[in-house]
């Protein structure tokens, strides 16, 4: 049913893509960041939540279909369908069924309820294409509260040393959790780009706490000793160095290696993630009691070397697929 082109991965039967990178007539989306929803189709197919993700980024006018979580609609015979991936806002697993066979494409997930994506639901299926981006022992989050303790623990010391709390975290998904978080630590001003994001929680019916939008050209001083979020793009910029009295936290499943935060020269690391740990990643491919197992992006060779070692048939398969985490591979988006 299912094969990995130059394009991205092609359903035969269905004459569509899921997630390409290239452009293509018909594209299945699985949520809303950029190594997986591409400019240049013909039109596009998504969680009704991503619609307006995909209209701020790519574009107001393309042609965008959204649909709910567990609405079925028939492309060419076969049966196609969004399941919650708690990666981000609107992210879907996405199932296909055709005569009796049943494919699932992960797209990136999470398992843990962040009480802002819908949370990941395992769905049974005959082939299981998974991310892998994390997809090593060492990666095995915190509770999410235990996180939130973290966060906020390091913006109360900063306060007591009259210093200016900058979280470095990906625009959608990852900032709207930090503001979740922390908000109630004290104001919070948030870069052009994640408010634009924010705007789609609103539609969504997702109420976010209040923030103001950082003006970080004229009246960058009203920042000082206050709580800040920034995309990873402004990681090593004059703008980052021009806050006043500024100490700043990169927020990536990164975090979790000694050194990675030495490495960026920050001033700390939160190892908060919106990808599945390698627990996680385990407990998907369980739940979905798949045949085989595709791995697509991540620590593909390590994860299917694993998977094949526990009794479960998989492959290491090359997508252009990227990481939405690490502040090197970023825009403002």
């Amino acid at each position: 049913m299912i094969r990995f082109t130059s394009k991205g991965i092609y359903c035969i039967p269905g004459k569509f893509y899921l997630d390409p990178w290239k452009p293509v007539d018909l594209a299945v989306i699985s949520h809303g960041h950029a190594d997986h929803a591409h400019w240049g189709m013909k039109k596009y197919l998504c969680h009704h939540f991503t619609v307006n993700i995909l209209r701020s980024r790519i574009g107001p006018d393309i042609d965008v279909q959204g649909i709910a979580y567990n609405e079925a609609v028939l492309i060419n015979g076969v049966k196609v369908s969004l399941h919650p991936a708690g990666h981000i806002i609107g992210s879907a697993q996405i199932r296909l069924e055709y005569k009796g066979k049943v494919v699932v494409f992960t797209g990136d997930y999470k398992i843990q309820d962040d009480g802002l994506s819908t949370a990941f639901e395992p769905i049974k299926c005959h082939e299981l294409i998974t991310e892998s981006t994390f997809g090593l022992p060492i990666y095995r989050w915190e509770s999410i509260a235990m996180q939130n303790e973290r966060l906020q623990a390091w913006i109360k010391d900063n306060q007591s040393n009259k210093k200016t709390s900058v979280f470095i975290g990906y625009s959608l998904g990852k900032s709207q959790r930090i503001l979740n978080a922390v908000h109630e630590m004290g104001p919070v001003y948030v870069h052009y780009s994640i408010a634009k994001l924010n705007e789609a929680y609103g539609q969504a019916g997702i109420k976010l706490p209040p923030y103001q939008v950082a003006d970080l050209k004229s009246d960058i001083k009203v920042l000082d000793n206050q709580i800040v979020l920034l995309p990873p793009a402004l990681l090593d910029s004059q703008l980052l160095q021009k806050i006043p009295h500024a100490a700043h936290a990169i927020c990536s499943g990164w975090m979790q290696i000694r050194g990675a935060r030495r490495w960026r020269s920050a001033d700390a690391g939160f190892a908060i993630s919106d990808h599945a740990d390698w627990q996680g990643l385990l407990q998907a491919v369980r739940g979905s009691a798949a045949e085989k197992v595709y791995v697509t992006h991540g620590q593909t060779a390590t994860f299917a070397k694993y998977l094949n070692e526990i009794g479960i048939e998989a492959e290491e398969v090359k997508t252009q697929y990227g990481d939405e985490e690490d502040p090197q591979t970023q825009t403002t988006e």
